[in-house]
C-alpha cells in the first residue's frame, strides 16, 4: 500500500483486503510506503481484521510507519492485527 488511506481511498482498499483474505489464509499489508492514514483508513484495516478472524485468516501488517503505530496503539486496535518488524526493500 502507498499513499494515503483515506476516505478517498478506503472504500476501495477495503474492498481488496476483503477480497484477499477471501482467497488467502495469511494476507500481509506492507505500508512501508503509506504517508497518511485517517479514521476510514483505520476502519478499513479493521474491517480486514475483523474478516480475517471469522475466516481463520492470518492478518499481518509490516512496515508500520510511525504515525500508523502511533494510531494502533493510542486507539488500542494495535492487538488486531500481527505486526511484524520493518521489511528491507530489493
Amino acid at each position: 500500500m502507498s499513499g494515503e488511506l483515506d476516505l478517498v481511498t478506503a472504500g476501495e482498499v477495503r474492498q481488496a483486503l476483503q477480497r484477499a483474505v477471501g482467497d488467502n489464509r495469511v494476507v500481509v499489508i506492507d505500508l512501508g510506503e503509506l504517508t497518511f492514514c485517517d479514521c476510514t483508513g483505520l476502519s478499513a484495516l479493521l474491517a480486514a481484521a475483523r474478516t480475517a478472524q471469522a475466516a481463520h485468516v492470518e492478518l499481518r501488517l509490516c512496515a508500520v510507519p510511525c504515525f500508523l503505530a502511533r494510531i494502533l496503539r493510542l486507539s488500542g486496535t494495535r492487538d488486531a492485527f500481527t505486526v511484524e518488524e520493518k521489511r528491507d526493500r530489493p
